[in-house]
């Protein structure tokens, strides 16, 4: 079996409902991994995808901030939620698929303005929610575990995934400390990075770019903060990674843009 398998924030599913669908109708990935869904369960437009074929669907979220979704056409085996920190702040979701398959959906926190978690404490969150990450697969590490790990982890780790490695040196999302904790994380079960595995650095590759820019598409200052790791049991499996840039020019568009890859489930 092979599957499409999409990540993207939406940052507001409610708002952005018509280009999810969008989205399904000119891609039709098998499943497609939502972040910054910003809607409680009982509010999520789950019927508009389920008429595209979306019927298996996994929610975690809340009002108005965070919020993650896993829209399928393929039936889960399983569903897990974690709440990472103490937080019950909707930012993990786990589905089971075939072939054994776990496929792991984030919402990494951002972690506000100023890198330093003495005087920001949205800052020390993030670095404590990807330590648990790290210490979460840790304990599960197997080496035939078939894991993927996808989603916003709002970390632009290599010097190529940034516009200026130099000018944001001390932004949050690239800063030196942010990059240790989130290798943490992929060490942790030696994960593999699908798109740089397809894409060596030092070619820029990009999958957010702010709102605050004039002209987004001329300045090009983007970072690669949406990632696709997958396990070494399935590194030879995945692979076809496309990065669909042209959805940040779409009408009232999120900030982020869909990553797809495809994977060699059987």
């Amino acid at each position: 079996m092979r599957l499409t398998i999409a990540t993207w924030n939406i940052n507001s599913v409610r708002l952005r409902a018509d280009l999810v669908a969008r989205f399904l109708e000119t891609e039709a990935p098998d499943l497609l991994c939502l972040q910054e869904t910003k809607t409680p369960d009982e509010l999520f437009p789950a019927e508009p995808f389920e008429a595209l074929g979306y019927r298996h669907q996994a929610l975690t979220g809340q009002k108005g901030y965070h919020g993650v979704a896993i829209l399928s056409r393929v039936p889960f085996e399983g569903v897990d939620r974690r709440a990472y920190c103490g937080k019950g702040d909707a930012r993990h979701v786990t589905v089971g698929l075939p072939g054994g398959i776990e496929l792991h959906n984030f919402y990494v926190p951002a972690g506000g303005d100023e890198p330093d978690r003495t005087i920001n404490e949205k800052f020390g969150h993030k670095l404590d929610f990807l330590t648990e990450m790290a210490d979460t697969f840790a304990a599960c590490r197997r080496k035939d575990n078939r894991i993927v790990l996808v989603g916003d982890l709002n970390v632009a780790p290599l010097e190529h995934d940034v516009w200026s490695h130099k000018q944001l040196l001390t932004v949050v999302s690239h800063t030196p400390i942010e990059v240790e904790h989130l290798a943490r994380v992929q060490d942790a079960h030696d994960f593999v990075d699908v798109t740089r595995q397809e894409i060596p650095e030092p070619e820029k590759v990009y999958t957010w770019w702010s709102y605050r820019a004039r002209d987004w598409e001329a300045s090009d200052r983007g970072r690669r903060l949406d990632h696709i790791w997958v396990t070494p049991a399935l590194r030879n499996r995945a692979g076809n990674i496309r990065i669909l840039k042209a959805a940040r020019g779409w009408e009232r568009p999120s900030d982020h843009v869909p990553v797809l890859m495809e994977l060699e489930a059987g």
